[in-house]
């Protein structure tokens, strides 16, 4: 698969080949939503929590005699029964996170990154290397570009100025390649990568 680079003035930089291994796959919906609803689990924070029958805090005495009232038979005002008593069987703090094979993950990346292409929505720049850290210049840049909700993904690093720039913007985000993920690609309308983001995830997923 061919596509077009181009720069950041919009300039033309050539063509680039894409590894149909990553990029030409038939994207199938079930495996990215196995990989997202994976992320998603393991990012929750899981700190929900209620108070039991012995953390409320009431007396422990009988609340009237066993026999006698009339009434049901009743110890403890903590009851769940009771306004105000302990909550049964009610959340703890737990992790919500549950495993999914490497190789699983490492599939689904692959789904998303040809979905992106198989849409329309892969954008290839040559670089992202900026003399200044202007935001005001790269919101004009982007909307020339036709940018509008994008992650734009780099190699290792990525370029500190560009970084500086793009933090204030909400529609751009950001990310080296080892932090390139299914829900993020997914989540954007577009997908910017750079020569050496190609490189690296190339390496990353074969």
């Amino acid at each position: 698969m061919k596509l077009d680079v181009i720069k950041l003035d919009g300039g033309k930089a050539g063509s680039i080949d894409l590894d149909e291994a990553l990029f030409g796959l038939e994207p199938r919906a079930d495996i990215l939503h196995r990989v997202v609803r994976w992320q998603r689990a393991k990012a929750q924070a899981g700190t929900h929590s209620v108070l039991g029958k012995s953390d409320v805090s009431y007396s422990t005495k009988k609340i009237y005699r066993q026999k006698g009232t009339g009434g049901a038979r009743h110890g403890s005002k903590k009851a769940p029964i009771f306004r105000h008593g302990g909550v049964y069987k009610g959340p703890t703090p737990r992790s919500h996170a549950h495993d999914l094979p490497k190789k699983f993950r490492a599939l689904g990346l692959r789904h998303a990154l040809s979905a992106k292409a198989k849409a329309g929505e892969l954008i290839i720049v040559d670089t992202l290397a900026m003399a200044e850290a202007k935001t005001a210049f790269l919101a004009k840049t982007a909307k020339e570009l036709g940018w509008k909700r994008v992650l734009i993904i780099d190699g290792a690093e990525v370029n500190e100025n560009f970084v500086k720039a793009a933090r204030n913007i909400e529609t751009i985000d950001v990310l080296p390649s080892m932090g390139a993920n299914v829900y993020d690609i997914l989540r954007r309308d577009q997908l910017v990568i750079t020569k050496a983001g190609i490189e690296a995830l190339e390496a990353r997923l074969k």
